[in-house]
């Protein structure tokens, strides 16, 4: 199956997921690497790059 820049950059790019409740949400990675985004959902610091299959 052939990958389309465009569509790797939606799916993947600033994208990341709250480890305690699995939600997605697109932030600055150096904001994220500071601690100064949160969850929408539960209010957790802890957010991890999604990963890309």
């Amino acid at each position: 199956m052939a990958k389309f820049e465009e569509a790797e950059a939606r799916l993947f790019h600033r994208m990341f997921v709250c480890k305690d409740c699995k939600s997605k949400q697109r932030a600055p990675v150096l904001k994220v690497k500071e601690g100064k985004v949160k969850c929408r959902k539960c209010g957790s610091h802890n957010l991890r790059p999604i990963k890309k299959k």
